[in-house]
């Protein structure tokens, strides 16, 4: 645990502080359980300032240039040090600066998992401007609502995904420049080129640690996605989780990777990131079409130890042939709930520990599983980590019986949890009952202290790890000629936990063609993961008594149908 109190040292001080003070395993946090729980104080001291490029990454240069912080193994395999990231970032650092970026800018990142995300992600920080990820598979409309809602000033991305923007960028009247990592093109810049010629970054004032740092938008159940705007100190609330779900971690042999995106909370906040807080090496490869069989060959190959692997991905590996020799000592996952059969497997099978995560992007990990810390039952989550007071409310606020159910709402006095939405304020102060954050997710508590999710207390939907909200989606199916109204529901799935289905209603008689543009629109426009498996036609759209679209009808309407005939007799 780190109690100094670092707004007493100037920035250049700071480097030094956190570089030849701190080992990797010396910013492991001391934790302590009371009657078998963790407290709800959290063990992180946040300090006056703070910034997560500096801790992260100059930090290590300073007093570790030559350690392995990234192996690029993307595209042109390349072992990145601690020096080389910090160099290249100071570059793009000074770059923002000359195109007039200033502290609480946004910056548009949509690149897959490869050192330039990282780079851009901290020069950002350093600088006191906002990171603002974006998942490659987007299509065109959900980053021009994206990229003009954040007003993101600077785009960095690559060749590959620059076509989607050309398509929208008279739409973004903020948007200045678009740096291309792998060369240049009308309108684009060359990144590295510009990084080449850049000159030595000026000094630059302190960032606050509840100075914004990053925004990840989030899906709702109506209206547009929300921006979830992060400060400095979001990183320090939620290590604690990070150590407790890895167990024991870092040590020195430890590396890490996740197949999930980086432009995803737990990619970027749950392995990426925090693998450069603790030194430890970050592999980045993220398999266009995941398969069991590149991820154990990449875990071999790479040696991984640690890993966030959502329950798909894990349960995709468990139906796979695995490997003699892996090398993996603990996974975290979450998004969805495991079973105890494919923790049972992981250990068995992997000989690695799993440690089941709960989650939402406005405050990260705040409930889990820790078996070496006996913090463990099947059917279960876990617990409460040290720092977060999670309760299970009624809708008056009042906390329900054990074993009833009742909403997930955490308290709003810990480090992790978000600024604000992004031009919401409404929204934000909505979400909050009195100092409780209210997670519209449904959940149970034993007598000891044990979460289990239920449901989700409104229509968004987790599929893959992902959380999807029905709006977007539906505002794509109805835009065709013939799409009267259009709703999205979860349909469960015993892979995937859920998969997204969609009902229609026309305007006229429908065409053979219907249910493969309809999908095809979603998945162009917004994202294949977003697309539906299947569109079937009504006659008419239940709705309630104001016009709104009943979705729990439709998906009563899915089980009931879908329901395993019973055999007479």
């Amino acid at each position: 645990m780190f109690n100094f109190d670092l707004s007493l040292l100037s920035t250049s001080k700071l480097w030094v502080f956190w570089g030849k003070q701190m080992s990797a395993q010396d910013r492991r946090h001391f934790f302590l359980k009371k009657k078998g729980d963790f407290p709800k104080k959290s063990p992180v001291l946040i300090p006056k300032h703070f910034n997560i490029a500096q801790a992260c990454l100059f930090s290590h240069a300073h007093a570790f240039p030559d350690a392995i912080a990234l192996m690029d193994l993307s595209n042109t395999p390349r072992i990145w040090t601690y020096s080389d990231i910090a160099d290249a970032t100071k570059k793009l650092a000074t770059v923002m600066l000359q195109k007039g970026v200033v502290k609480g800018d946004r910056i548009g990142i949509l690149l897959p998992q490869c050192a330039e995300t990282m780079i851009a992600h901290f020069a950002a920080h350093l600088i006191g401007a906002v990171s603002l990820p974006l998942f490659v598979l987007f299509g065109a409309d959900a980053l021009k609502f994206r990229l003009a809602d954040s007003g993101a000033k600077i785009l960095i991305t690559d060749c590959e995904q620059y076509s989607k923007i050309c398509e929208i960028r008279n739409d973004l009247i903020d948007l200045q420049q678009v740096f291309l990592r792998d060369g240049r093109a009308e309108g684009g810049v060359d990144l590295w080129r510009s990084i080449n010629l850049a000159h030595v970054l000026p000094e630059i004032e302190p960032t606050l640690a509840e100075d914004p740092a990053i925004m990840i938008y989030t899906s709702g159940t109506t209206g547009n996605p929300k921006g979830v705007l992060h400060a400095h100190r979001f990183l320090l609330g939620h290590l604690p989780c990070i150590e407790l779900s890895f167990s024991n971690f870092p040590n020195a042999q430890d590396i890490g990777w996740t197949p999930a995106d980086w432009a995803w909370i737990g990619g970027l906040m749950d392995m990426a990131i925090p693998c450069f807080y603790y030194r430890v090496p970050l592999v980045a490869k993220r398999f266009k079409r995941f398969t069991a069989e590149a991820a154990f060959e990449l875990i071999q190959n790479a040696r991984v130890t640690r890993a966030f692997i959502p329950p798909t991905a894990l349960k995709k590996m468990q139906q796979a042939i695995v490997p003699n020799n892996m090398p993996l000592i603990s996974i975290s996952s979450g998004g969805e709930p495991l079973s105890p059969d494919l923790i049972r497997w992981g250990k068995t099978a992997l000989g690695a520990e799993v440690n089941e995560l709960y989650g939402q992007t406005e405050c990260n990990l705040s409930v889990g599983s820790a078996r070496s810390w006996s913090v463990a039952l099947n059917g279960w989550i876990g617990k409460p980590f040290p720092g977060f007071d999670v309760r299970i409310l009624d809708i008056n606020g009042v906390a329900v019986l054990s074993g009833q159910v009742g909403q997930i709402c955490v308290h709003r006095d810990t480090p992790s949890m978000f600024l604000k939405y992004w031009n919401k304020e409404k929204k934000t102060t909505e979400g909050f009952m009195g100092d409780y954050w209210l997670t519209g997710d449904l959940g149970v508590m034993d007598t000891q202290g044990y979460l289990r999710f239920v449901a989700r207390d409104d229509d968004i939907i987790t599929s893959s790890g992902y959380r999807i909200g029905p709006t977007e989606i539906e505002a794509v199916l109805a835009n065709d000629t013939l799409v009267a109204l259009a709703a999205v529901v979860a349909v469960p799935d015993k892979v995937r936990g859920h998969i997204i289905g969609a009902y229609v209603t026309l305007i006229g008689a429908t065409d053979d063609k219907l249910e493969d543009r309809l999908i095809s629109a979603v998945a162009s426009k917004l994202s294949p993961h977003m697309a539906p498996k299947w569109v079937n036609i009504l006659d008419e759209m239940p709705l309630t008594a104001t016009g709104k679209i009943r979705r729990a009808a439709l998906r009563e309407k899915h089980v009931r149908e879908n329901e395993p005939k019973q055999k007479d007799g």
